[in-house]
Protein backbone atom coordinates (compact mmCIF):
# COMPACT_ATOMS: atom_id res chain seq x y z
CA UNK A 1 0.00 0.00 0.00
CA UNK A 2 0.87 3.29 -0.89
CA UNK A 3 1.00 6.52 1.70
CA UNK A 4 -1.58 8.31 -1.30
CA UNK A 5 -3.69 4.92 -0.71
CA UNK A 6 -3.94 4.80 2.62
CA UNK A 7 -4.49 8.19 3.06
CA UNK A 8 -7.19 8.04 0.67
CA UNK A 9 -9.12 5.53 2.66
CA UNK A 10 -8.72 7.63 6.41
CA UNK A 11 -10.46 10.64 3.98
CA UNK A 12 -12.84 8.02 2.49
CA UNK A 13 -13.90 7.04 6.48
CA UNK A 14 -14.09 10.45 7.92
CA UNK A 15 -16.54 11.02 10.50
CA UNK A 16 -16.97 14.46 12.13
CA UNK A 17 -19.46 12.97 14.92
CA UNK A 18 -16.59 10.66 16.02
CA UNK A 19 -13.79 13.74 15.96
CA UNK A 20 -16.51 15.70 18.34
CA UNK A 21 -17.01 12.38 20.78
CA UNK A 22 -12.80 12.67 20.49
CA UNK A 23 -12.77 16.49 21.04
CA UNK A 24 -14.62 15.71 24.21
CA UNK A 25 -11.92 13.17 25.65
CA UNK A 26 -9.08 15.62 25.23
CA UNK A 27 -7.77 14.62 21.51
CA UNK A 28 -6.49 16.61 19.24
CA UNK A 29 -8.44 16.93 16.42
CA UNK A 30 -7.33 19.45 14.30
CA UNK A 31 -5.37 16.88 11.58
CA UNK A 32 -8.01 13.68 12.41
CA UNK A 33 -10.07 11.92 10.47
CA UNK A 34 -12.45 10.78 13.11
CA UNK A 35 -11.60 7.08 12.55
CA UNK A 36 -11.58 4.05 15.14
CA UNK A 37 -8.29 2.14 16.22
CA UNK A 38 -10.05 -1.01 14.48
CA UNK A 39 -10.19 0.36 11.82
CA UNK A 40 -6.37 2.00 12.41
CA UNK A 41 -5.72 -1.30 13.82
CA UNK A 42 -7.15 -3.33 10.10
CA UNK A 43 -4.66 -1.30 7.96
CA UNK A 44 -1.49 -2.17 10.18
CA UNK A 45 -2.74 -5.74 9.66
CA UNK A 46 -2.67 -5.49 6.28
CA UNK A 47 0.11 -3.44 5.77
CA UNK A 48 2.42 -5.44 8.35
CA UNK A 49 5.62 -4.03 8.93
CA UNK A 50 6.87 -1.75 6.72
CA UNK A 51 9.08 1.00 7.96
CA UNK A 52 9.48 3.42 5.26
CA UNK A 53 6.00 4.10 4.89
CA UNK A 54 6.13 4.08 8.81
CA UNK A 55 8.25 7.25 8.15
CA UNK A 56 5.81 8.64 5.14
CA UNK A 57 2.85 8.25 7.65
CA UNK A 58 4.58 10.06 10.27
CA UNK A 59 5.65 12.72 8.19
CA UNK A 60 2.23 13.54 6.81
CA UNK A 61 1.01 14.99 10.01
CA UNK A 62 -1.99 13.65 10.49
CA UNK A 63 -3.25 12.36 13.37
CA UNK A 64 -4.32 8.80 12.84
CA UNK A 65 -1.84 7.81 10.25
CA UNK A 66 0.89 8.92 12.66
CA UNK A 67 -0.66 6.19 15.11
CA UNK A 68 -0.54 3.46 12.06
CA UNK A 69 2.98 4.70 12.11
CA UNK A 70 3.96 3.17 15.48
CA UNK A 71 2.11 -0.10 14.41
CA UNK A 72 4.08 -0.55 11.15
CA UNK A 73 7.49 1.01 12.33
CA UNK A 74 10.08 -1.67 12.76
CA UNK A 75 11.40 -0.34 16.27
CA UNK A 76 15.15 -2.06 15.06
CA UNK A 77 15.75 0.61 12.56
CA UNK A 78 14.34 3.75 14.77
CA UNK A 79 17.53 5.34 15.88
CA UNK A 80 17.31 7.86 19.53
CA UNK A 81 17.93 10.93 17.23
CA UNK A 82 14.19 9.72 15.32
CA UNK A 83 12.46 8.78 18.58
CA UNK A 84 13.41 12.39 19.89
CA UNK A 85 12.03 13.84 16.61
CA UNK A 86 8.53 11.69 16.82
CA UNK A 87 8.37 12.72 20.52
CA UNK A 88 9.01 16.13 20.35
CA UNK A 89 5.37 16.27 17.70
CA UNK A 90 3.26 14.62 19.95
CA UNK A 91 0.09 17.12 20.77
CA UNK A 92 -2.11 14.57 22.42
CA UNK A 93 -2.40 11.97 25.09
CA UNK A 94 -3.95 8.96 22.91
CA UNK A 95 -1.11 9.62 19.99
CA UNK A 96 1.51 9.84 23.13
CA UNK A 97 0.09 6.36 24.47
CA UNK A 98 -0.60 4.42 21.43
CA UNK A 99 2.97 5.38 20.36
CA UNK A 100 4.64 4.22 23.38
CA UNK A 101 2.49 0.71 23.87
CA UNK A 102 3.05 -0.25 20.23
CA UNK A 103 6.83 1.18 19.87
CA UNK A 104 8.37 2.82 21.96
CA UNK A 105 8.55 0.43 24.84
CA UNK A 106 10.40 -1.86 22.11
CA UNK A 107 13.35 0.32 21.92
CA UNK A 108 16.57 -1.45 23.54
CA UNK A 109 17.58 2.46 24.62
CA UNK A 110 13.86 2.92 26.12
CA UNK A 111 15.40 3.54 30.21
CA UNK A 112 17.59 6.06 28.59
CA UNK A 113 14.62 7.76 27.02
CA UNK A 114 12.62 7.61 30.01
CA UNK A 115 15.44 9.04 32.10
CA UNK A 116 16.08 12.51 29.60
CA UNK A 117 12.18 12.71 28.93
CA UNK A 118 10.58 12.77 32.12
CA UNK A 119 12.82 15.91 33.18
CA UNK A 120 11.11 17.75 29.93
CA UNK A 121 8.83 20.24 30.01
CA UNK A 122 6.81 19.63 27.47
CA UNK A 123 3.43 18.15 28.44
CA UNK A 124 3.71 15.57 26.25
CA UNK A 125 7.74 14.63 26.23
CA UNK A 126 7.23 14.57 29.85
CA UNK A 127 3.92 12.11 29.95
CA UNK A 128 5.50 10.16 27.41
CA UNK A 129 8.45 8.65 30.03
CA UNK A 130 5.42 7.72 32.91
CA UNK A 131 3.24 6.50 30.17
CA UNK A 132 6.33 4.27 29.23
CA UNK A 133 6.71 3.19 32.65
CA UNK A 134 3.03 1.87 32.90
CA UNK A 135 3.61 0.20 29.61
CA UNK A 136 6.67 -1.61 30.64
CA UNK A 137 5.58 -2.40 33.83
CA UNK A 138 2.42 -4.67 32.17
CA UNK A 139 4.61 -6.23 29.33
CA UNK A 140 7.88 -6.15 29.92
CA UNK A 141 7.76 -9.49 32.06
CA UNK A 142 11.67 -10.40 32.90
CA UNK A 143 12.32 -7.00 34.43
CA UNK A 144 13.74 -7.37 37.71
CA UNK A 145 11.82 -5.65 40.23
CA UNK A 146 14.74 -3.28 41.32
CA UNK A 147 14.27 -1.77 38.05
CA UNK A 148 10.59 -0.80 39.33
CA UNK A 149 11.74 0.36 42.84
CA UNK A 150 13.70 3.12 40.58
CA UNK A 151 10.66 3.83 38.66
CA UNK A 152 8.73 4.86 41.90
CA UNK A 153 11.28 7.22 42.76
CA UNK A 154 10.56 8.93 39.44
CA UNK A 155 6.96 8.16 40.14
CA UNK A 156 7.52 10.53 43.49
CA UNK A 157 9.61 13.32 41.58
CA UNK A 158 7.08 13.81 39.27
CA UNK A 159 3.79 13.85 41.68
CA UNK A 160 3.75 17.84 41.83
CA UNK A 161 3.05 18.31 38.05
CA UNK A 162 -0.23 19.53 37.90
CA UNK A 163 -0.71 19.42 34.50
CA UNK A 164 -3.34 17.15 33.29
CA UNK A 165 -1.42 14.76 31.30
CA UNK A 166 1.16 14.78 32.97
CA UNK A 167 -0.45 14.22 36.37
CA UNK A 168 -2.39 11.30 34.81
CA UNK A 169 0.32 9.30 33.19
CA UNK A 170 2.02 9.78 36.70
CA UNK A 171 -0.57 8.40 38.49
CA UNK A 172 -1.02 5.44 35.67
CA UNK A 173 2.68 4.43 36.49
CA UNK A 174 2.51 4.09 40.15
CA UNK A 175 -0.78 1.85 39.91
CA UNK A 176 1.01 -0.60 37.17
CA UNK A 177 3.99 -0.78 39.23
CA UNK A 178 1.60 -1.43 41.74
CA UNK A 179 -0.34 -4.32 40.25
CA UNK A 180 2.51 -5.91 39.02
CA UNK A 181 3.29 -8.54 41.71
CA UNK A 182 2.93 -8.66 45.37
CA UNK A 183 6.30 -7.98 45.73
CA UNK A 184 6.00 -4.41 44.49
CA UNK A 185 2.31 -3.69 45.88
CA UNK A 186 3.55 -3.06 49.14
CA UNK A 187 6.17 -0.19 48.09
CA UNK A 188 3.58 1.22 45.12
CA UNK A 189 0.42 1.27 48.11
CA UNK A 190 3.46 2.76 50.80
CA UNK A 191 4.00 5.74 48.41
CA UNK A 192 0.68 6.10 47.36
CA UNK A 193 -0.05 6.82 51.21
CA UNK A 194 2.68 8.70 51.17
CA UNK A 195 1.55 11.48 48.37
CA UNK A 196 -2.40 10.84 49.45
CA UNK A 197 -0.89 12.66 53.14
CA UNK A 198 0.96 15.27 50.79
CA UNK A 199 0.10 19.51 51.58
CA UNK A 200 0.30 19.64 47.28
CA UNK A 201 -3.14 19.00 45.78
CA UNK A 202 -1.98 16.91 42.60
CA UNK A 203 -0.13 14.50 44.83
CA UNK A 204 -2.89 13.96 46.99
CA UNK A 205 -4.87 13.45 43.91
CA UNK A 206 -1.92 10.88 42.46
CA UNK A 207 -1.48 8.82 45.84
CA UNK A 208 -5.32 8.69 47.00
CA UNK A 209 -6.24 7.42 43.56
CA UNK A 210 -3.57 4.92 43.45
CA UNK A 211 -4.14 3.38 47.22
CA UNK A 212 -7.90 3.11 46.19
CA UNK A 213 -7.36 0.75 43.37
CA UNK A 214 -4.26 -0.87 44.86
CA UNK A 215 -5.72 -2.23 48.19
CA UNK A 216 -8.76 -3.09 46.71
CA UNK A 217 -10.09 -6.54 47.23
CA UNK A 218 -10.14 -7.32 43.20
CA UNK A 219 -6.36 -6.30 42.70
CA UNK A 220 -5.25 -7.82 46.32
CA UNK A 221 -6.91 -11.62 45.34
CA UNK A 222 -5.46 -11.30 41.58
CA UNK A 223 -2.04 -10.62 43.10
CA UNK A 224 -2.18 -12.92 45.91
CA UNK A 225 -3.15 -15.71 43.67
CA UNK A 226 -0.08 -14.97 41.09
CA UNK A 227 2.00 -15.07 43.45
CA UNK A 228 0.82 -18.67 44.44
CA UNK A 229 1.24 -19.78 41.08
CA UNK A 230 4.91 -19.10 41.79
Amino acid sequence: MTLEKILQEFKESENTKNKTGMAKFGINTEKAFGVSMPFVRGLAKEIKTNHQLALQLWDSGYHEPRILAGLVADYKLIDEQTADEWVKEFNSWDLTDQTCMNLFHKFPFVDKKIEQWRYREEEFVKRTAFALIAVIAVHHKKRPDSDFIHFLTCVEEASTDDRNFVRKAVNWALRHIGKRNITLNAPAIELAEKLAESDNKTCRWIGKDAYRELTSEKIQSRLIAKSKKG
